[in-house]
């Protein structure tokens, strides 16, 4: 399980995460909803390791986070997918994938696991020659995803998924979440597509300017009335 205890984090002077707690229980999908700059970004980005506390606790199988290398926290199995996808679009998709595995030794897993990806996005290994920039946004998102996958997480963090694609594709990307957490994995997931988001998430957290002020599962969020409000335009 993730636990983050009484968590602060200021950029510049700026109080971005204001003694937040929050759970992610093994093998459940959680979300963290908000407008844009409240916060749910950095919440990431300090587990991952990209961003330093301020002050607060954040542990994972009861071992501390905080101050761990990156390539700690990726062996410790927690893997993210960043806002904006970020793939090496001058290499192919196979290539991206394998970029995925870096820290494995196991070869043959690798090439299981590649198997794995190409069977939860079909659409990858029909392009699994092509360079990632020339693939659409929709792929390039499967991409990010499939390239997390190939560290092998216990829990994979997702930054905007659905972020700038179609209504089609962002419900291929929700269906593909579910998958992976009924094959799992834990998931901890940010998105600006509320309705979306609660709707498939077991419980989500409610973060306003670096503050959590409201919790549920996420069947009693969607029905709660300041959340229709403020977030699923009800």
């Amino acid at each position: 399980m993730l636990k983050i205890k009484d968590l602060h984090v200021s950029y510049g002077g700026i109080h971005a995460l204001r003694g937040i707690d929050l759970e992610v229980p093994d093998g459940k999908i959680v979300t963290l909803i908000g407008a844009n700059g409240a916060g749910k970004s950095t919440a990431l980005r300090t587990i991952s390791g990209l961003v330093k506390a301020e002050s607060g606790s954040i542990t994972y199988d009861g071992k501390e986070l905080l101050g761990q290398p990156i390539y700690k926290i990726l062996e410790m199995g927690i893997a993210m997918v960043p806002e904006g996808r970020r793939i090496l679009t001058n290499l192919t998709v196979l290539e991206n994938l394998k970029i995925g595995a870096y820290l494995r030794k196991d070869k043959a897993g690798i090439e299981r696991d590649i198997q794995w990806v190409y069977s939860l996005f079909p659409r990858l290994q029909e392009r699994s020659w092509q360079l990632g920039g020339t693939l659409s946004g929709g792929e390039q998102q499967m991409l990010a995803v499939g390239r997390a996958l190939m560290s092998r997480p216990k829990l994979m963090m997702m930054d905007e998924p659905s972020l700038g694609l179609a209504p089609l594709v962002v419900r291929d990307i929700f269906e593909i979440i579910k998958e992976i957490n009924r094959q799992g994995v834990t998931v901890l997931l940010i998105e600006q597509n509320a309705n979306m988001a609660l709707k498939t998430a077991d419980y989500g957290y409610v973060l306003e300017t670096g503050q959590i002020t409201l919790t549920g599962t996420g069947r009693e969020l969607l029905a709660n009335e300041a959340v229709k409000k403020a977030y699923l335009g009800e």
